[in-house]
């Protein structure tokens, strides 16, 4: 009887493998697992005991994800209760790759499970003929099936909703603190530049981009006169600034600056001046970016900060499974280390150091504030990443608790109970909630309107089209008949004309005169008097017959 069976899961399906028995020491060996390379080796040692082939794209990736997530999905669990045997003295053990999904077989199907070992051989070598144990699946079907499972298994691992993207933050915090280091390496390359032809404008000028403008702006200083004051007061804001940069510019102890030098100087200053100010617009597309992803930490411990610990974190859900000790130290990891290596005093705060509560608090009550804060971020982080509708309600009400903390620590008032401020906070988040759900559907009753009537246009305009094609038709009609008794009067006239000359004595033969369009033009108005013509010419036709 056999008694270990190995699960092995595929793209195609579940296959289920009945192993003879093994020695767990032998397997281990070299030349054994040099054996498994060997297929005729490998099969006299396992056998295929059933094969459950998935039915659907969609049903492989459904297995696949449960089996990812040490879930039992229905199918595997009837096709193992279909084929593990049952009854006897011991029972069958199943071996599986995964532990997690063992222990959800144990639980779920009472079944003894081996993990490792003999198993991970026999999974080995069965990933490695796998094509060839199971009788018509070729070695091209399995990798097509392998290849476009895991795509569909990507796909859907990488799908977010645009508007509650994390990356994007992730992306924009990193360039924010990259363009930082770089505006202030070129603002002192600035300085050094342009200290050298206007030296005292250093310590006049604290601010780099203002000094940059600056820069660009003076040019030479030999050429600066009052006409310009209104202009460097603009940038300076202050006009006693301006007037002490005028001043030092005519006693200057800087040194003369050719033309070309000047351009170069001004050129990059112009540059170091954009990058500050995509630098500004950034930092307001990172604030309104959070303001949609996680507007309760943003409005609890800031933009900036916020976006830096779902940055630390790899995302926002990374966070949110965080506990607050771990976002109390997160961004102080080698600090953290090396204290427990030298067992020293362990950090007290990470990232969160760069809000403001913690420099505010005295120097005693920093770590005690800290693991507040962390505890509230904490909750800020899971309330932005699990709820449906993203208000800053809560971040709003948890801000206010760590400033009641703080004065608590300072003065000794007692702040609030926090079960009395979440009932107030989700009063309101339920009152914004439903504000905001009827401004959407206000919006999507709009939309629906709006497509009402471009489809009523669009309907109107066919009807119309209709109508005028039918009209053209009507009048095309009318004309075709129109000329068809033109054609027919034209033909009419000179056969009588014939007959006319051949009555007399055929002295001069008749000839046939072609119609020109001035003369179909002209025949309408005069269509009764041809008829007239008609009638008479057919009396005169009688008459000549009779004498004749």
């Amino acid at each position: 009887m056999v008694l270990l069976h190995v699960l092995f899961e595929h793209a195609a399906g579940y296959a289920l493998f009945a192993v003879k028995e093994v020695e767990d020491i032998g397997m281990l060996l070299p030349q054994v697992e040099q054996s498994v390379l060997n297929l005729g080796k490998f099969t006299s040692v396992i056998k295929l005991s059933a094969f459950f082939p998935f039915k659907s794209a969609q049903g492989a990736l459904e297995n696949i994800n449960a089996v990812s997530e040490g879930v039992v999905h229905a199918d595997l669990k009837l096709f193992l209760e279909t084929n593990l045997p049952s009854g006897g003295k011991k029972k069958a053990m199943l071996g599986v790759s995964d532990a997690k999904l063992g222990a959800a077989l144990q639980e779920e199907l009472n079944l003894s499970i081996q993990t490792g070992g003999v198993v991970a051989e026999v999974i080995r070598g069965v990933r490695l003929h796998f094509h060839s144990l199971v009788k018509g699946l070729t070695a091209q079907a399995a990798s097509k099936a392998q290849l476009g499972l895991g795509h569909s298994y990507s796909r859907a691992k990488v799908k977010f909703n645009v508007n509650r993207a994390d990356n994007m933050i992730i992306q924009s915090i990193a360039l924010l603190d990259q363009l930082d280091k770089d505006i202030n390496t070129f603002s002192m390359r600035v300085r050094e530049w342009y200290g050298y032809h206007f030296p005292e404008l250093i310590k006049i000028v604290n601010d780099n981009s203002t000094y940059c403008k600056m820069a660009k702006l003076i040019g030479n200083r030999k050429e600066l006169t009052e006409e310009m004051l209104e202009a460097i007061e603009e940038i300076t804001m202050d006009s006693g600034k301006a007037q002490a940069i005028l001043d030092a510019s005519r006693s200057s102890m800087g040194m003369d600056i050719s033309p070309i030098d000047l351009i170069n100087i001004e050129s990059f200053s112009s540059r170091v001046v954009s990058l500050t100010e995509y630098r500004q617009g950034l930092q307001e597309y990172l604030r309104s970016k959070m303001g949609q992803v996680a507007p309760n930490l943003a409005a609890l411990i800031g933009e900036v900060v916020g976006a830096r610990l779902i940055s630390h974190a790899g995302s926002l859900t990374n966070l949110a499974k965080y506990p607050a000790s771990t976002v109390q130290i997160l961004g102080a990891e080698k600090a953290l280390f090396r204290a427990l290596k030298t067992r020293g005093n362990t950090p007290k705060y990470g990232l969160i150091f760069h809000s403001t509560f913690i420099g505010r608090a005295a120097a005693k009550n920093k770590g005690r504030i800290s693991r507040y804060l962390a505890n509230k971020c904490t909750i800020a982080s899971r309330i932005d990443c699990f709820s449906e509708v993203p208000t800053s309600v809560f971040g709003d009400k948890l801000r206010d608790q760590v400033e009641e903390r703080l004065a608590f620590y300072e003065t000794g008032d007692a702040p609030r109970k926090n079960l009395d401020v979440m009932k107030e906070a989700v009063v309101q988040a339920g009152e914004v909630v439903a504000e905001i759900k009827r401004k959407l559907e206000k919006k999507e009753k709009k939309k629906k309107k709006r497509e009402k009537r471009k489809l009523e246009a669009l309907s109107t305009a066919e009807g119309d089209d209709e109508e005028e094609a039918n009209g053209e038709a009507e009048e095309n009609g009318d004309a075709i008949k129109k000329k068809k008794k033109k054609k027919q009067a034209a033909e009419e006239e000179p056969e009588e004309e014939e007959v006319l000359t051949n009555g007399v004595d055929e002295a001069t033969p008749s000839k046939k005169k072609k119609k020109r369009k001035s003369d179909v033009v002209e025949a309408e108005p005069e269509a009764d008097v041809t008829q007239a013509e008609k009638k008479k010419k057919k009396k005169k036709k009688k008459a000549e017959e009779e004498d004749a």
